[in-house]
């Protein structure tokens, strides 16, 4: 359990009260700490499913906490800009969809989970990771403005980590309802299942049925047929 990649992963975690910290103490140096652990925090995201698939040491327990070590990464950093006024409110737009995704994505994964459904991560989904992570390193180096607030650096750092925070909510969006109709479709394919059922059940049945009443019917008939012959010849054999 104590490998390498699953350290990455529990470090991922370890780091967040960390960077709360260093943002809260309105310092330049502190600031550039915070942009940097959430970095590093961010490329171990790559670094410990490579480790695990190159060397061999895929787990249990790393594919259960390196989905959540990424979501509680994310969703602290975009706490933490928001509440240290790092972006406009405008923004809060793309905010609010970043974190309504991954409470979607969980619900879907863990029910998908029960019924053994995988849910592959897309080309897509990869590219806005990409963009999301950029962005809010970009916005939280941006918080040296406490001690540089006429920096022009400073200011266009920030510009372009909230220009990506919109790009990134976008392809969360796209993403996001990708996922979720894809579980949707599962559960109308599961739902269309149930209901044609009992018509798959009953005609068995049906047949069944058949196949006992035929051997009767076919005497029935033949006791008719008899029946009649007798009549007739019961008729033919009578005097006028």
């Amino acid at each position: 359990m104590y490998n390498l990649p699953n350290i990455l992963t529990i470090s991922r975690i370890i780091v967040i009260p960390v960077i709360f910290l260093a943002i809260y103490i309105h310092t330049a140096w502190w600031s550039i700490l915070a942009a940097v652990l959430f970095i590093v925090a961010a490329v171990t995201d790559y670094l410990d499913g490579y480790l695990a698939r190159s060397r061999n040491e895929t787990s249990a327990f790393g594919r259960l906490l390196d989905p959540i070590a990424d979501k509680l990464l994310v969703v602290s950093a975009l706490l933490i800009i928001v509440a240290n006024h790092l972006v406009s409110e405008i923004s809060y737009i793309p905010v609010c969809i970043i974190m309504c995704r991954e409470i979607l994505v969980s619900g879907l994964r863990e029910f998908l989970a029960e019924v053994k459904v995988g849910m592959p991560v897309t080309r897509l989904a990869k590219w806005k990771t990409a963009a999301q992570m950029t962005a809010l390193a970009m916005i939280l180096l941006s918080a040296v403005s406490y001690a540089y607030p006429n920096n022009m650096f400073v200011s266009l750092m920030a510009v372009l980590g909230e220009i990506l925070l919109w790009i990134a909510g976008v392809l969360t969006f796209i993403t996001g309802y990708d996922y979720f109709k894809r579980g949707l479709d599962y559960v109308k394919n599961l739902e269309g299942k149930k209901t044609s059922a009992p018509a798959v059940i009953e005609a068995p049945k049906a047949v069944a049925e058949s196949k006992k009443t035929a051997p009767k019917a076919k005497k029935t008939a033949a006791k008719k047929k008899v029946a009649h012959k007798a009549g007739r010849a019961k008729k033919a054999a009578k005097p006028e």
